[in-house]
């Protein structure tokens, strides 16, 4: 591990026109050292991946269906967290952000490029599916979401393949009343 980073989910209040950061979620950390711990921390992330992660909506496909025979794929719907997470992780890698829509169940598919690399690693989801990731239709992406602030999901994550860091609630100031 390389040094000490932060991943803040800030909250915010429209007053008079202007959004008020009030509080936030802040997970401090250690980066790792890229890419020398990249095999380390993709296999961490992909082995703490849970289903109270994944997106609702993308649950069954996750689990499968016994009773239909349909078989769980453990890594659908979790590029994005997944993603995010090793983001985050080698934050100061310079790693391209990468997303494209994609066929099938789901509509978007998450993950990041040093250059002409494929760093992807929830590929395997595509094992079990009638196509192939949409590398080729892939653009360089911010995080979606308000002002592209990382998931509370994210950080949950993040927390669980380091245990050592510290997940805190910092309030700034009483929550502001909204008007607009």
């Amino acid at each position: 591990m390389t040094f000490r980073s932060y991943v803040e989910h800030a909250k915010y209040t429209k007053v008079d026109g202007k959004y008020i950061k009030w509080a936030a979620w802040v997970l401090e950390y250690e980066q790792y050292k890229y890419p020398e711990d990249l095999d380390m921390v993709s296999k961490l992330i992909v082995d703490n991946l849970q289903e109270k992660f994944c997106p609702p909506k993308y649950r069954d496909k996750n689990r499968g269906n016994i009773i239909f025979g349909e078989a769980g794929n453990n890594l659908f719907g979790h590029c994005y967290h997944a993603t995010q997470s090793l983001y985050y992780f080698f934050k100061d890698a310079n790693l391209k952000i990468m997303s494209a829509k994609c066929e099938g169940p789901a509509e978007q598919h998450w993950w990041l490029q040093d250059g002409d690399k494929i760093i992807d690693i929830t590929a395997g989801q595509y094992d079990t599916l009638n196509f192939e990731p949409p590398y080729d239709k892939g653009k360089e992406t911010k995080w979606y979401g308000w002002r592209h602030r990382p998931h509370r999901k994210t950080q949950d994550l993040m927390k669980l393949v380091q245990p050592t860091a510290k997940l805190e609630w910092k309030q700034f100031s009483k929550k502001p009343q909204k008007s607009y």
